[in-house]
């Protein structure tokens, strides 16, 4: 394949990535606490042609790379008790099926045992790393640094942790995030407060997504055509061999 067709192959592969990313981004535009993903693009070359000063082929092809965007949604009052929003930096932690995950996502009830849990049933955790176990009949006052309490009786403080590199996070479904990297260590004194009776909302912008997804397509189509124009160029070039062969 010729380096002109092997560029616009690669940029449609990273065109369709980019098409999915966005298609997700606008699925999750209303999910409370959501983080959008956002593309970059670079390009790659062999090893085998890295050290050649002019190299026949180029950088070739394009590869898209995804990061997350942690930068703050919109903070709306909702008037439930059970709804919680991080105004700063910083993640509720709570129990996942498979160890702690952390979220922006303060939509949350309790259940039936008492115990204030996500829309997914899974638990909030506090900082002593017990849940939030709530008794019948009383509300719940969450104060700004997170202490939970009922009446005259003090549930606990919120775990709330910070990361210095929140991008070292893996996403776990929509709104939950991950870690595996043992560096990658939460800091238990973050500078969020905790608004209660609010939520944050989705900072994935549907009008932005949009805007980008029809330039993608423009995009993608003139990819196509590159690709049309290369393969035509590679049929003229054989029939021409063929001739002067003949």
């Amino acid at each position: 394949m010729d380096a002109l067709t092997t560029s616009a192959a690669g940029g449609v592969q990273s065109r369709m990535e980019a098409l999915d990313m966005l298609a997700n981004n606008l699925a999750n535009s209303s999910s409370s606490g959501f983080k959008a993903d956002r593309e970059f693009y670079t390009t790659y070359m062999s090893p085998e042609l890295a050290n050649e000063s002019s190299p026949i082929v180029g950088e070739t092809p394009l590869l898209q790379q995804h990061w997350t965007d942690f930068s703050q949604g919109n903070l709306v009052k909702s008037g439930n008790e059970t709804d919680l929003a991080l105004s700063g930096t910083g993640f509720f932690a709570v129990n996942g099926p498979n160890g702690t995950l952390y979220t922006r996502n303060g939509g949350f009830h309790i259940n039936s045992q008492g115990v204030l849990a996500t829309a997914e049933g899974y638990p909030v955790r506090l900082s002593s790393g017990q849940v939030v176990q709530t008794q019948p009949g009383e509300p719940i006052v969450v104060s700004r640094d997170g202490q939970v309490s009922q009446g005259a009786n003090v549930i606990g403080q919120l775990s709330i942790v910070a990361f210095k590199d929140p991008h070292t996070l893996a996403k776990n479904g929509s709104t939950y995030f991950s870690t595996s990297d043992p560096k990658s260590v939460p800091d238990d004194t973050p500078t969020a407060e905790v608004l209660q009776g609010s939520s944050e909302t989705s900072n994935a912008a549907p009008a932005e997504s949009a805007a980008r997804m029809i330039t993608l397509l423009r995009s993608f189509e003139m990819l196509q055509h590159a690709i049309k124009i290369g393969t035509e160029m590679n049929r003229h070039a054989v029939e021409e061999v063929a001739r002067v062969n003949g």
